[in-house]
């Protein structure tokens, strides 16, 4: 597997004491100014951009920062002391790194700020106007793949717009009434007089051929021979945002390649050689008996049936569905014919 960094972008954490949102790098919230709390993650921000400044990446990717073990300052990894209360940094304990961060949802077009009712654009984290912290909005907590997680906060589920559901609900259910009484329910009712019948019989006759298959995927089968396979690989590649630890994301590209086997072989099967058919105008359809040679057989056979009926609409055809309803059908009989919207046979009644 292969690593790619792409750039670092920043994060943001959410303050549980006034639900204000900081820019990831911050140690205190920007509104209320509490601490950042230790069990407190990062997230991503609704908006990303790749920095540009040096000093940043590099401050990015030194390392993850450490809360320190006396009074639960945050401190930047390079640290020694902690800068609030003077402790040892040894004592204390550094941020979890290398969780992949779920993309945060598309920030709203606007928030509307509880102290002074200002809108404020959709990406804001305070007012314009007030300055007061900005409600959050669906902004769930950073999901993480083989770490620690916050609990996601659950967004607001939209009522489902019935008056729509139930419009595309009618709909199908017009259509369905539709093809029932076109093509299922019977229309209208003919007497017809069977004037011919039709039959035709197929006997297949098999024996083993060499069959050439190729580039088919996967494995050839174990009876196969002259077997001829190739590897075909590429490559596959996910770009994600890791946490450093620092207030901010990594953006990785994670390539892997995926190999698939082709192969081209030769396999001896039962081959249909030659079709023997019978056909004939009356009720007893009888099938073909060919030699065969000891290293061939007979497939399964086949048939197809057909009635004529006069009537006053003209001539119809039927297909019966098997023999013993094919010979039910004598020359010069009356039947009751039921035809759909469309004018095709729904069923034929004695």
């Amino acid at each position: 597997m292969q690593r790619r960094s792409k750039g670092v972008v920043q994060l943001i954490w959410v303050c549980p004491n006034c639900d204000g949102q900081n820019p990831g790098p911050e140690k205190t919230c920007q509104s209320c100014g509490a601490p950042q709390p230790e069990n407190v993650q990062f997230q991503r921000a609704s908006e990303e951009k790749i920095i540009t400044d040096e000093k940043v990446v590099q401050s990015a990717k030194a390392g993850a920062d450490i809360h320190c073990g006396f009074c639960g300052t945050r401190n930047p990894s390079t640290a020694v002391t902690c800068s609030q209360c003077g402790g040892d940094l040894k004592e204390g304990k550094a941020r979890q790194a290398g969780q992949r961060l779920q993309a945060a949802p598309p920030p709203p077009k606007s928030i509307k700020c509880a102290n002074c009712d200002f809108e404020n654009k959709g990406t804001a984290t305070t007012c314009e106007q007030c300055g007061a912290p900005l409600p959050k909005q669906n902004v769930s907590q950073a999901n993480v793949a083989g770490g620690k997680t916050s609990s996601p906060a659950v967004p607001k589920r939209k009522s489902p717009n019935w008056f729509l559901l139930g419009g595309i609900g009618i709909f199908f259910a017009v259509c369905c009434v539709a093809i029932f009484l076109l093509f299922v329910l019977p229309s209208k009712s003919v007497q017809g007089t069977v004037t011919d019948v039709y039959w035709k019989t197929s006997i297949p006759v098999q024996e083993i051929r060499a069959v050439n298959y190729s580039n088919e995927r996967g494995n050839p089968p174990s009876d196969a021979y002259n077997v001829s396979c190739y590897t075909d690989s590429r490559e596959v590649c996910e770009e994600r945002v890791e946490d450093t630890g620092s207030g901010y994301g990594e953006v990785v590209e994670v390539c892997h390649t995926e190999t698939e086997q082709y192969c081209s072989y030769t396999v001896d099967e039962w081959t249909t050689i030659q079709t023997y058919n019978l056909e004939g105008n009356d009720l007893n359809p009888v099938y073909e008996n060919p030699r065969l040679a000891s290293d061939q057989r007979t497939g399964s056979a086949s048939e197809d049936f057909t009635v004529y009926f006069s009537t006053s609409e003209g001539q119809i055809t039927y297909s019966p569905d098997d023999i013993n309803e094919f010979q039910q059908f004598q020359f010069g009989s009356t039947w009751t014919i039921n035809l759909n919207a469309v004018g095709s046979v729904v069923s034929v009644e004695p």
